[in-house]
């Protein structure tokens, strides 16, 4: 229960704060936009459309660019609120008693992780609001759109464990920020390198690697184990470095 104390705690100070305020009410008003540019898209292309026999219908056209567009802004977003977590207390000094309280090192970093991400899955559901909204007038592929909404629920719980760890690196949270985004933005452009690679071998590798690779197949409405245990595994790799990180500062003092 110590774990759910301490996403509580997170959260509220997240809440606290006038930056993720801000962030909310940005990403909330640029999704908005992009939601309405591609319905009037959508609605502009009925013409075309109503002439396919199998053409895509609100979902594809409407939904998934927009959920494509907003796992891009989240991975500028995400560096903010993360840069802070540890970074911040242990400049204030503020770590040092979380480390003489009876609590583990892996409580304390899950408790940070899970209330980062529960602030995540705030805008994610707000967001969602916005094509549901379409199922008064339209019909919806509910399959698709839940396909796509676990794909950026775990990218951005991915983007959360690897700005937490960068957090725990340094003192200084806008350190934590640059680094972290120069990370996501290396895993989600890596697979370019692999098309420029002879070595198949070497292309595969790298195309696994990005996680833009797999949050696409999602957004195609294909459910591979893959593709989820790619992220999975990726966030359990970020969370483990951390309690080790963590656990040795314990240590030094």
């Amino acid at each position: 229960m110590m774990v759910l104390t301490l996403a509580q705690r997170e959260i509220r100070s997240l809440f606290y704060s006038p930056l993720a305020w801000a962030i909310l009410a940005v990403t909330q008003f640029i999704l908005a936009y992009l939601f309405l540019a591609q319905l009037q898209e959508f609605i502009r292309l009925q013409p075309q459309l109503r002439v396919l026999e199998q053409a895509p219908g609100l979902t594809d056209v409407v939904i998934v660019p927009m959920y494509s567009s907003a796992a891009f802004i989240l991975m500028m977003v995400v560096p903010l609120l993360t840069m802070r977590l540890v970074s911040e207390e242990r400049r204030s000094r503020s770590l040092t008693l979380l480390f003489s309280a009876p609590i583990s090192m892996t409580e304390i970093i899950i408790g940070k992780f899970l209330g980062i991400v529960a602030f995540l899955l705030i805008i994610t559901g707000m967001m969602t609001l916005m094509p549901l909204s379409l199922s008064v007038a339209g019909s919806l592929d509910y399959g698709l759109l839940t396909a796509v909404v676990i794909g950026l629920i775990l990218m951005i719980a991915a983007f959360a464990s690897v700005g937490l760890y960068m957090s725990t690196l340094t003192i200084q949270p806008t350190v934590a920020a640059v680094s972290t985004f120069g990370i996501l933005l290396l895993l989600w452009i890596i697979d370019w390198a692999g098309t420029k690679v002879a070595d198949e071998n070497a292309s595969g590798a790298l195309t696994y690697l990005s996680m833009l690779r797999h949050f696409e197949s999602l957004t195609r409405g294909v459910f591979n184990s893959s593709d989820i245990m790619y992220y999975l595994l990726f966030i359990t790799t970020f969370i483990v470095l951390s309690i080790r990180r963590l656990d040795a500062d314990r240590l030094q003092r």
